[in-house]
Formats: C-alpha cells, sequence, structure tokens
C-alpha cells in the first residue's frame, strides 16, 4: 500500500482555510484533516473527538512532557496540538493527512517528518480580512485589532511554505488546492505502488 502524503496547510484567520478544508473533504475520500488537542472551550455546534479533543491545560502539558505531540503552540491564548501517534497512523494506512496549523506548528512538523508538502492560503487584501473577521460578529474591535496583528505576523511566514493559494474566490482557490493534492497522486512514485498490478499485467 502507498503510504499517505502530509500536507501542512496554514493561513492567518480569516483567510477562508477552515471553508476550503470543509469542500475539499466533501468531495473527496482519500484525505482527512488530523484532529487536534485543544485546551480552548468548545464552541456552539463543535463536537469532541470531531472538530478538537477537548481536554484541561494538565492534561495537555502532560501530553506535552510525554512527548505525544508531532506539533504544539499556545495560540490566542490556548493550547493545541497534534497526536503524532496517531498521524502516523493514517499516514501508514494509505491516507492523506491534512494538519490545519499555524506556521510555528508547521516548522515544528518539518523538523519530524520530512516529507511533507506545505500550503499556504492568502486573503486578497487587508480590507477584506477585516471585513471577513468583522462579519462574523462575535468579536469586539480590541480583538479584531489583535488578529489583524496577529494575520500581519503569520502572512509573514509565507516563503516557508512550498505552494501558495490567494482565497479571492473561492471556488478558484478550491480548485487549484484541489489541482496541487491530485497532482501529488500522480506522483511516478506513488502511482507505481497504487497501480503495481496494472503494471505487471501490461509489461508482463
Amino acid at each position: 500500500m502507498s503510504k499517505g502524503t502530509l500536507y501542512i496547510i496554514s493561513a492567518p484567520s480569516g483567510a477562508g482555510k477552515t471553508s476550503l478544508l470543509r469542500e475539499l473533504l466533501a468531495t473527496s475520500n482519500e484525505v482527512v484533516v488530523s484532529v487536534s488537542h485543544t485546551t480552548r472551550a468548545p464552541r456552539e455546534g463543535e463536537v469532541d473527538g470531531v472538530h478538537y479533543h477537548f481536554i484541561d491545560a494538565d492534561s495537555f502539558v502532560s501530553m506535552t512532557e510525554n512527548g505525544e505531540f508531532l506539533e504544539h503552540a499556545k495560540v490566542f491564548d490556548n493550547y493545541y496540538g497534534t497526536s503524532q501517534k496517531h498521524v502516523e497512523e493514517l499516514l501508514h494506512s494509505g491516507k492523506d493527512v491534512i494538519l490545519e496549523i499555524d506556521w510555528q506548528g508547521a516548522a515544528q512538523v518539518r523538523k519530524l517528518i520530512d516529507e511533507n508538502l506545505s500550503i499556504f492560503i492568502l486573503p486578497p487584501s487587508k480590507t477584506e480580512l477585516r471585513s471577513r473577521l468583522a462579519g462574523r460578529g462575535t468579536d469586539s474591535e480590541e480583538i479584531i485589532d489583535r488578529r489583524m496583528r496577529d494575520a500581519e505576523n503569520e502572512m509573514s511566514h509565507y516563503g516557508e511554505f512550498d505552494y501558495l493559494i490567494v482565497n479571492d474566490d473561492f471556488n478558484m482557490a478550491l480548485n487549484e488546492l484541489s489541482a496541487i493534492l491530485i497532482a501529488n497522486r500522480m506522483n511516478i512514485s506513488k502511482q507505481s505502488q497504487r497501480l503495481s498490478a496494472l503494471l505487471k499485467d501490461l509489461l508482463d
């Protein structure tokens, strides 16, 4: 069985990353998003084990000390981490795995897993980014200002990634994201393993 590919996908809050991944997953059964652990409280409609594994701070620290995380970071006063064992099990089962993490987490993952492809998603402008953040209707102006500052820092690391997508037109961005995954699946080494029986029959 061909081993799956690890995809690292990052974007500033408000760039539309989550919406793009939701649509991508709805059209493909060959890729999954790794469910992260977090110490933040669940938002309305979020389900434990589906959107995140919600745990307390003490449990998170214990997992960190035991080396259970592939990456972990503190974001907006809460901790987030990705289980290394879970990701490796998915990859060895042949699934492509997406890590939806920030640039700090991406840097940690690259040190532990060499074989990965990373994608950064940008908003079309600062004005549009602020509009999207304000449009949520859940944050104060002070929090939006803070998210904008954090977004500028996040976006400054775009050069550390393999691919860059601008989410201006949603369908175009989705097509570009899908194209990266499809092209990688056609890689000669992956196809040679996946199509070994066919190749043997054709060449015998």
